[in-house]
């Protein structure tokens, strides 16, 4: 009751916030971080040592974060300059602090890269050469990343929570009701009948639920919990079975309105509307599932893939109601966003209460008092935890865009890509894509993104891309990284929950996946695929010419027939990827 107490006070926090007008930065972040504390270093089973040290830092977090909100004035005469020892102390410590945060949420990658990014901003002076710079004073370093909002109380703490927070806490209303179970009753309906059907309803399952929580482990967990026993039952091969899990999971991050908090700092960076995000990824996603149920009907036709057994399939009423679930918030949602024009947050509020309301009723109608009370708990504990691990990662990551900005780092690595490009757009998006691609191996997808756009997208933009298309490019191979070996962390879960070597399992991701490969492209070639606000009409053909594509390279290399034929449609497809439209 502790956990549900504290939980519900975090999100009454961050609902609050979007309702108290103008509220400081230097209040509203610092405590945002002295919400996330406890979750980290005290929610999870821990003994000993870990627990003693995880009490020790909390305790030394919440106190200095309540000591910045309290002085936040006063800090804010200072200028990112800290005045004394004991303000450099609790600098120091309050790095540390964000860096244990993030090690023990998602590990040692951000973090240690976090870590080399503070040592080149203390000792970068020493280096010779291009990446080298005049000595910076300690205060002012330390200060400005501490005190001030170049760093942990950056722009992407402000996203962390004032929207991220909000759509975390909607997701979670979602999910504990009825709104999961009508996600998969809707998939059996629409997918179970057909040929594969069983990895077909792992699809629609898996962009349904993607769309709200934005994680690709949590989405091969959850849905991957009901559509892998039903595809192994069927005598689906076990590899195909978690490949097919592991890249429809994969989407989520990449659907809209979630985007695994992509689209919320692509605002952010971009300084483009929500909606306009939103709608610039819309088809590009669909693109991505329409890839992997293409690939999956090809495979169906040559392993012979049957439909769910009738058994299997939902009641037709039972459909239409549980849909209603997730349709009526999404619908509020929508509607307050394209309709009304409110903010994103704001927007997300408006569903939250109609999805709260949904809570107290089952697919039965009737009034569940008992449920209410249980889902309402698991709202407050989910959304605490997930809040903070989300600002785990984000806060973690803004010590490194801050080191960037402080040095210059990033315009230098600008110059590198370049002149290592020759001035050429392709080469220099092939460089990008294998930065993407390696660090996406070691960190999330967001803060892969995060780092990558910081440092790559102004070459891009430079040689010529408009920002929206640079930005999505780099967000869609920071992603690259969940399917592709060595390191493939939707890949990883899902073998081991089909109990199949995680190899083969990433050999077949790899080709169902093969839309998270070349749709980014096409963004290049052909940029009316992400002007659908624009250009709806031009927009559209596009989406076809690539859907063409997608569907003559899926056939060609999944299904069994001639080898010149195979080859001639994977050609053929490359060829419609890359061409742009005569307008």
């Amino acid at each position: 009751m502790v956990w549900v107490a504290f939980g519900g006070l975090s999100v009454l926090f961050h609902i609050g916030l979007i309702f108290s007008g103008l509220v400081p930065n230097l209040v509203s972040r610092p405590l945002h971080l002295a919400l996330a504390l406890p979750w980290i270093f005290l929610f999870c089973d821990q003994t000993g040592f870990k627990k003693l040290t995880g009490a020790v830092l909390c305790f030394v977090g919440v106190a200095i974060c309540l000591w910045i909100a309290i002085n936040q004035s006063a800090l804010g005469d200072q200028y990112g300059y800290l005045s004394g020892h004991w303000q450099v102390i609790m600098a120091v410590a309050l790095l540390a602090i964000v860096l244990e945060m993030a090690r023990r949420a998602i590990g040692w990658p951000l973090p240690l890269v976090a870590l080399i990014a503070l040592l080149y901003g203390t000792n970068g002076h020493h280096l010779s050469g291009e990446f080298g710079f005049a000595q910076l004073p300690l205060n002012s370093f330390l200060g400005t990343l501490t005190i001030a909002e170049g760093g942990v109380w950056g722009s992407l703490a402000g996203i962390s929570v004032g929207i991220v927070a909000v759509f975390v806490i909607f997701g979670a209303v979602l999910n504990a009701g009825e709104a999961g179970q009508g996600f998969m009753n809707l998939a059996a309906a629409a997918g179970g009948r057909l040929r594969g059907g069983a990895a077909k309803m792992a699809v629609i399952s898996s962009a349904l639920f993607g769309s709200i929580s934005g994680s690709a482990s949590a989405n091969v967990a959850s849905t991957g919990s009901i559509t892998l026993p039903a595809m192994t039952r069927l005598g689906y091969p076990r590899a195909l079975a978690g490949a097919t899990e592991a890249v429809a999971s994969s989407g989520g991050q990449i659907m809209p309105p979630l985007m695994g908090a992509g689209a919320f700092v692509m605002v952010e960076l971009t300084g483009i509307p929500y909606t306009g995000i939103m709608s610039a990824a819309l088809l590009p996603a669909l693109l991505y599932f329409f890839a992997v149920w293409m690939g999956l009907d090809a495979f169906s036709r040559r392993l012979d893939l049957k439909p769910l057994d009738a058994s299997m399939l939902p009641e037709g009423r039972l459909v239409l109601i549980t849909t209603g679930f997730f349709l009526v918030p999404f619908g509020v949602l929508l509607y307050s966003l394209f309709a009304q024009g409110y903010t994103p947050q704001y927007a997300a509020c408006m569903a939250i209460v109609v999805a709260s309301a949904l809570l107290l009723i089952d697919h039965t109608l009737q009034p569940q008092w008992r449920k209410f009370s249980r889902r309402i708990s698991d709202v407050c504990v989910n959304s605490g935890r997930q809040i903070a691990t989300i600002a785990a990662i984000i806060l973690c990551a803004s010590i490194i865009v801050g080191v960037l900005g402080i040095t210059g780092a990033g315009v230098k690595v600008t110059s590198l890509i370049l002149s290592g490009s020759g001035g050429l757009l392709w080469p220099a998006l092939g460089l990008t894509a294998i930065a993407c691609l390696v660090l996406g191996m070691e960190v999330p997808t967001t803060a892969a993104y995060v780092i990558c756009v910081s440092v790559a997208g102004p070459a891009l933009i430079e040689l010529g891309l408009a920002p929206l298309q640079a930005h999505l490019f780099v967000f869609w191979f920071a992603l690259l990284s969940t399917i592709t070996p060595p390191v493939c962390g939707a890949v990883f879960i899902a073998a081991g929950m089909v109990e199949e070597n995680w190899l083969r399992v990433a050999g077949h991701a790899m080709i169902l996946g093969i839309g998270l490969y070349l749709i980014p492209l096409a963004m290049i070639s052909t940029p009316q695929l992400i002007a659908l606000t624009q250009s709806p009409l031009l927009a559209i053909v596009a989406a076809v010419k690539m859907m063409v594509a997608l569907s003559l390279i899926s056939f060609g290399v999944i299904r069994i027939g001639s080898v010149v034929v195979r080859v001639l449609m994977v050609v053929g497809g490359l060829v419609l990827v890359f061409l742009p439209l005569p307008v």
